[in-house]
């Protein structure tokens, strides 16, 4: 009896322990951004909605968050598509050195953003392609392509084959067996591939400050205001990409975790 009691206070300090080391310094950003001061440091002294109200008048702060959002929607909408249609190939089509090809789109999963940064620098100084939000795009698809493949490759199971044969034997052509029965069998990991997508390049800095010149997205523009030093403005406009961030995984799990479940 005792060592279960032992146990379970075990257990719950180490539960707390966990949720506290992860969210700590998120509830100490979204605390301070209320801080009716000019530093965003303790003493708490008092809450005001006024730094909300300085990022929302902020037009370069407005104009990177839709920078953004056009970005990391864009990038993963064509990351998406482009995982979609190696995953099918891939799994249901007889390649040369399919197990390579695997392989090598899911390489980018295992090098660092800042690599890949550089190469793709070098790549478009070398073509000689100007840095833009497009460059910054391509940057997301990059990274995201892996994940959006690895995730409805993962899906792409035997027993759909049946179906697809089908509706092949009904007189599908393969563009339509794989735009009309195999995506939307595999909807719901490909609307995972894409929340997750946006949601990585949502928050994506190293890629976004090398690639950018002008335009940038919302983290290098986050990073331009931390180099006057610290101030509630700045934990106000991370408090608001925490809660899109939220926001999005919300969103997911209501429309793709919860329907699989009750399939």
């Amino acid at each position: 009896m005792i060592s279960s009691r032992f146990s379970k206070v075990i257990s719950w300090a180490y539960l707390i322990a966990l949720y506290g080391f992860i969210f700590l310094p998120v509830i100490v950003l979204v605390l301070f951004s209320f801080q009716d001061g000019r530093l965003p440091v303790p003493p708490f002294n008092g809450a005001t909605l006024k730094w909300y109200g300085e990022v929302f008048a902020d037009n370069r702060l407005m104009a990177a968050l839709g920078n953004s959002l056009m970005v990391a929607i864009g990038s993963s909408l064509v990351a998406c598509v482009l995982g979609f249609c190696a995953a099918y190939g891939l799994a249901r089509f007889v390649l040369p050195a399919s197990r390579l090809q695997r392989g090598i789109l899911i390489a980018p999963m295992t090098v660092s953003y800042l690599i890949i940064a550089l190469g793709l620098l070098s790549t478009f100084n070398w073509i000689g392609i100007s840095l833009s939000l497009w460059t910054v795009g391509i940057g997301h698809v990059v990274i995201n392509l892996p994940l959006c493949f690895a995730i409805i490759y993962a899906s792409m199971g035997d027993h759909q084959k049946n179906i697809e044969r089908a509706a092949r034997d009904l007189g599908a052509k393969e563009w339509q067996v794989m735009t009309q029965v195999t995506a939307p069998m595999l909807m719901p990991s490909i609307l995972a591939a894409f929340f997750l997508s946006v949601t990585f390049s949502w928050d994506e800095f190293i890629i976004a400050f090398l690639l950018s010149r002008f335009d940038v997205t919302l983290p290098v523009e986050i990073w331009s205001l931390l180099r006057s030093g610290l101030n509630p403005k700045t934990n106000a406009i991370g408090s608001v990409v925490f809660l899109f961030s939220i926001a999005l995984l919300l969103v997911l799990e209501l429309l793709v975790f919860r329907r699989t479940a009750k399939k």
